[in-house]
């Protein structure tokens, strides 16, 4: 079990324990303990058992809990908590903007076991009768809990990839499968999953299920298995596990029918026929001769949505998408100075050591104070921090920068001539999310007008599966980012990916530039550029118009024409 998995393991403690009353000193060790582990440099499972109480910050108890994760994943107090709580009201913790002590009124006064009866209580007007509640929270709670319920059932695509990794190894070198391959949603990398799927080419179908069953944490549902497919589960991935099998000579026609998006296959091609009427005719040895029988050069799965990408390849047009050896910098990343877990130095060294060219360093602007926004006495002691380091680490550098709240008229934060000492400057909305469209807009083009603003920030401040975004008009922000110049973020944290993927070829047919930022506040955050890439290339984005494929030189001289 990794560290982020046992802090999880005991914020949910934590919330049972506030869900069910208990004393709020106890309640607050548990959420102190997942706080000290997230900031741990080290695994916690590498440790002796001896160790792990010595850690400042985990008693003796609590080091007990964790051993007992370690060993089985779960520990004897959550079992009981668990035991005295439903399924359904856990699943209610994740109803964005309602905590333990308004999900404990909704069950133990309204009644409440699971989200369907909580959303009855709101369409029988009950919530609103409770204490605590009104109409307005009423209203608010029934549009959080059709959000949850659309999540139910799916991960993000870095949680799971792991899993599917797993499995593909666990089919190499297995005597009955010819070939195999990830396929569907999986293969096309989308932001969220609801199934790992999976194609297997056999000569024998009934030899490699059996083959499936003997391999280690795969479990078969017989019930839901069939003579040409394998359903069941793997190790301790909720996601359910689909495996096909097909004959080998037709296993690239039925990958690309189960890779692709149905919209992608039944697109109309010149002459009226479909991907699919091609894939259909004959069979083909490869994918690349599908599509060329199809008319159509091959396109890597991750665009095969049935969006733009066909009537591209109708004119010759598509895109060479941007790769992870393109990216020459990362931008939008967090030290001590503000919520960061490790120091500028140290940010600033981990990113040339991964072979970059140069950092942009954005800690919190003053506002934020729950994030240590920096004031303005330490903007300046940031600066000069950085004039030394990039002395020293030259030619690499860092670039001052700052990810400026968006204030509710859509002003930036600080005055003037701070704005003015920054190298580029990030725009971001971190408070006042619930806004209607026309506020959430307005505000974004106030920002995107301000002369300062380099880059605008996850434009909708989604949260991919635990809060939905404030409402935008896509069109009028990105329309408005083409006027003034202001590049668009691709946040790459896997639990942002905003903007969202759909929307980047409408900014590329603007001629906006975007960037790739992974919005670390810890070293190991750079990882997350990976995320944004697929993000991406998902959207068609090119070398040509990623701010931060721009080398050392270019970027350079684009900050400076932007201050001037």
């Amino acid at each position: 079990m990794t560290n982020a998995e046992i802090k999880n393991k005991l914020k949910l403690a934590a919330k049972l324990m506030e869900l069910h009353g208990e004393n709020p000193f106890k309640t607050r060790s548990y959420q102190t303990a997942a706080d000290t582990i997230s900031g741990l440099d080290v695994e916690l499972s590498t440790l002796a058992t001896d160790d792990i109480p010595q850690i400042e910050g985990i008693g003796k108890g609590m080091a007990a809990n964790i051993v007992q994760l370690l060993e089985r994943g779960s520990f004897e107090s959550m079992d009981q908590l668990k035991a005295d709580t439903p399924e359904g009201v856990i699943e209610m913790f994740k109803i964005s903007g309602f905590g333990p002590k308004k999900i404990a009124v909704l069950w133990k006064e309204g009644g409440a076991e699971t989200l369907e009866d909580l959303l009855d209580l709101c369409a029988q007007g009950r919530v609103a009768k409770l204490k605590g509640f009104a109409e307005k929270t009423q209203e608010s709670l029934k549009h959080a809990i059709q959000f949850a319920l659309s999540c139910r059932g799916f991960e993000r695509y870095a949680n799971v990839e792991p899993f599917m990794i797993h499995i593909l190894a666990a089919f190499e070198n297995q005597p009955t499968i010819t070939l195999f391959s990830e396929t569907a949603e999986l293969r096309r990398r989308m932001e969220t999953i609801s199934r790992l799927d999976f194609l297997i080419a056999s000569d024998d179908f009934e030899a490699t299920r059996q083959v499936i069953n003997l391999l280690p944490d795969f479990m078969e549902n017989e019930k839901l298995s069939g003579p040409f497919s394998w359903y069941g589960i793997y190790g301790k991935c909720d996601i359910p596990v689909k495996i096909r099998f097909c004959a080998t000579d037709r296993f690239y026609n039925t990958l690309v029918e189960t890779t692709a998006n149905p919209k992608h296959l039944h697109a109309p091609l010149d002459g009226g026929k479909t991907l699919q009427a091609v894939v259909d005719e004959k069979t083909f040895e490869s994918e690349a001769t599908i599509y060329k029988a199809a008319g159509l050069a091959l396109m890597v799965p991750e665009l095969r949505e049935g969006s733009f990408e066909i009537d591209l390849a109708k004119q010759n047009k598509l895109p060479e998408l941007i790769e992870m050896k393109d990216l020459k910098g990362i931008l939008h990343n967090h030290s001590t100075y503000s919520d960061g877990k490790h120091t500028l130095r140290q940010m600033a060294e981990h990113c040339r050591d991964l072979g970059y060219e140069y950092l942009g360093i954005t800690d919190h602007s003053q506002t934020a104070v729950y994030a240590s926004g920096l004031k303005d006495f330490e903007v300046k002691a940031q600066q000069e921090e950085i004039k030394k380091l990039n002395e020293e680490l030259a030619p690499f550098k860092v670039f001052s920068g700052i990810e400026s709240d968006i204030l509710a008229d859509g002003s930036l934060d600080y005055p003037e001539e701070i704005l003015a000492s920054f190298d580029f400057i990030v725009a971001s909305v971190h408070s006042g999310l619930t806004m209607d469209q026309t506020k959430a807009t307005n505000r974004l083009l106030a920002a995107i007008h301000n002369p300062h603003t380099t880059i605008l920030g996850h434009m909708t401040g989604r949260l991919i599966l635990e809060r939905e975004g404030y409402p935008v008009d896509h069109k009028a922000v990105i329309d408005a980012c083409a006027e003034r110049g202001v590049v668009i973020e691709i946040n790459a944290s896997p639990y942002r990916l905003d903007i969202d993927w759909r929307w980047i070829q409408y900014a590329l047919e603007k001629g906006v530039t975007l960037s790739i930022n992974p919005d670390a506040h810890k070293m190991e955050g750079y990882k997350d550029m990976y995320y944004g890439l697929l993000a991406a290339r998902k959207g068609g984005l090119t070398k040509a118009h990623c701010l931060n494929a721009m080398s050392l030189k270019e970027i350079s001289s684009y900050f400076e024409g932007k201050k001037k």
